[in-house]
């Protein structure tokens, strides 16, 4: 962890600029390297002089404070971003984590909370306001829920016919018998299965066979 670190603002409103600067001119371990107010200057300001830490507005004119995290990312991934903004919206916080962002605050905050984040964002690690933070893991379930629901159209109508019996608990040998297969190919079935799924063993597989409904949609076709 540095001693002391470089800060850059972004945002388009003075007022908020001035505070910031003021809350950051008595950090003793942060030094205000650059201010900017669009996109383009704060690329531009990363680039000159290479700051620790950006705190940086979604809002901007122009190109989004996304957009500019996003750069940054690419280009100088050993900064670190803070999006600091009124905004709480879902999409926002998961454009701006994806863009690169370490961190994502509230301007509702106190200045207590933000020289915690900074001060996180120093130490390396990623802060979300805790206002967001289980909203990012509901989202988070939930495309893993919709990534494993799709998942199930990988299989072919064969290896639902094989799931649907490992759900019923039923071995290799009673899975072939009932289906009128070799052994071996219902091993390279249940296979297959658990490779498209991401499972790793038929407990697994049964559990998301029943969970998915997997005898129902048999019946209604695939």
């Amino acid at each position: 962890m540095k001693d002391k670190i470089s800060v850059v603002l972004v945002d388009d409103h003075e007022v908020v600029r001035l505070g910031l600067m003021a809350l950051i001119d008595d950090l003793p371990w942060a030094d205000l390297a650059a201010e900017a107010g669009n996109a383009e200057e704060a690329v531009r300001a990363v680039e000159e002089h290479r700051p620790d830490v950006v705190i940086m507005d979604i809002r901007l004119p122009g190109a989004s404070g996304i957009e500019a995290t996003r750069l940054i990312h690419e280009r100088f991934p050993e900064t670190r971003v803070i999006m600091l903004t009124s905004y709480a919206d879902d999409d926002l916080i998961f454009s701006a984590l994806q863009a690169g962002a370490s961190g994502y605050v509230l301007k509702q905050i106190g200045s207590r909370s933000l020289i915690d984040a900074l001060d996180a964002v120093r130490k390396g690690e990623a802060l979300l306001d805790p206002s967001v933070t289980q909203r990012v893991i509901n989202r988070v379930r939930q495309q893993e829920a919709q990534r494993q629901a799709s998942a199930i159209y990988d299989l072919s109508d064969r290896e639902m016919e094989v799931l649907a019996q490992v759900a019923k608990g039923k071995s290799n040998a009673e899975i072939a018998n009932e289906l009128g297969l070799a052994e071996k190919t219902v091993r390279n079935h249940v296979s297959a299965i658990l490779a498209k799924l991401d499972l790793t063993n038929r407990i697994e597989a049964a559990t998301y066979a029943v969970r998915h409904g997997i005898e129902q949609q048999l019946r209604r076709g695939h």
